[in-house]
């Protein structure tokens, strides 16, 4: 196996060459976890792994609690299914409470301070209301609590981790909150060690072939606990060195399912770039700084063969969606005709026209 195999090895993983899930929950569920911190790409990259799936069908999705927006694992804004969020939640918050710490001393938001806003949103959220940031910090100004250098950002992550709210319904296009015992019902509670075999099990599953230096990049995990995961769940993998790492792929996975054509439109933080520590596989070192910006901004890639050959944007306008594309290096005809066909597939997931440029 190669570095070429492995890429392509993963866009077959992660369901983007072949899909066998018809609802977006399944899909989700299937992925573990998926970076959503632009909330507008994140639903593409959803829909790339759904053939036929509209915006709206995912956007129903979320105003029904199947999938639940939330800050997990690194921590920062990740999409899990509803079923999978409260012991995923347990699992990766007592880390992202001990890296924000710091921060919290420095904002001078106390354990008092926090129980004061967890009240008000409780209070303001109860009986199924869904509100804004800008909604719940209105009602954290009356009560004179001050949302300067961010504040605002880090009550709500503390209220997420106290298990308090979760994402609500998109509201005047805008996300919102709800509380989470309203919006899910809570499901049965694992140890630590079986949490840690699921999320090492969904990792490898959806995104192998995979090395353990990725998956305590994804999750976040201590480097200690990470490697009790893989060790739970190693039996069930077969394993490949390449270059001295060691990428573990399921037992089932054969070179011969994968597809020699293909290109994608893949949208920014999508998770065939960004879950993984080293992205060589599909992104050469030299090209990395046009897709990832030193402050780690994640740009929408365009994706030949396995291989992020350049960069797009979107702009829309009314019923139209303009396509731009940035190529690293020259490309021919059949590759344009391939990327003009997933254009296509964007225009529909949208709902509007497209032209690419």
């Amino acid at each position: 196996m190669t570095l070429t195999d492995i890429s392509n090895a993963r866009l077959s993983s992660q369901h983007l060459t072949s899909s066998k899930f018809k609802t977006v929950k399944e899909l989700v569920a299937w992925m573990g976890a998926m970076q959503a911190q632009d909330y507008s790409m994140v639903k593409w990259a959803i829909g790339s792994r759904l053939p036929g799936t509209a915006e709206k069908i995912i956007d129903e999705a979320i105003k029904k609690g199947e999938i639940i927006r939330a800050h997990l694992m690194r921590p920062t804004w990740h999409i899990v299914s509803a079923d999978d969020i409260y012991w995923m939640l347990e699992l990766t918050a007592p880390q992202i409470r001990s890296a924000t710490r710091s921060r919290h001393k420095d904002l001078e938001l106390t354990q008092s301070i926090l129980n004061k806003t967890n009240r008000i949103i409780e209070k303001a959220l109860e009986g199924g209301n869904h509100l804004t940031r800008n909604e719940l910090n209105s009602l954290f100004e009356k009560a004179k609590i001050t949302l300067d250098n961010n504040r605002s950002a880090h009550i709500m992550l503390s209220a997420e981790l106290d298990g308090i709210v979760c994402s609500g319904a998109t509201k005047d296009n805008k996300p919102s909150y709800a509380l989470l015992s309203e919006r899910v019902k809570k499901t049965k509670s694992y140890t630590r060690e079986e949490a840690l075999r699921k999320l090492a099990l969904k990792y490898f599953s959806s995104h192998g072939p995979a090395t353990l230096h990725d998956f305590i990049w994804w999750s976040g995990l201590p480097v200690k606990e990470a490697r009790m995961a893989l060790e739970l769940v190693k039996s069930e993998f077969i394993s490949e060195k390449i270059e001295n790492e060691t990428y573990w792929l399921n037992n089932s996975f054969s070179m011969s399912n994968i597809k020699k054509k293909h290109a994608f439109l893949l949208p920014a933080y999508d998770e065939f770039i960004i879950s993984y520590k080293n992205r060589t596989a599909s992104l050469p070192f030299q090209d990395q700084c046009k897709a990832v910006s030193n402050n780690g901004i994640f740009r929408p890639v365009v994706v030949v063969n396995g291989q992020v050959i350049g960069i797009w944007k979107r702009t829309i306008k009314n019923e139209k969606v303009l396509i731009e594309t940035n190529f690293f290096g020259a490309n021919n005809k059949s590759v344009k005709q391939l990327i003009d066909k997933e254009a296509l597939k964007f225009g529909s997931f949208l709902e509007k026209t497209v032209e690419v440029k």
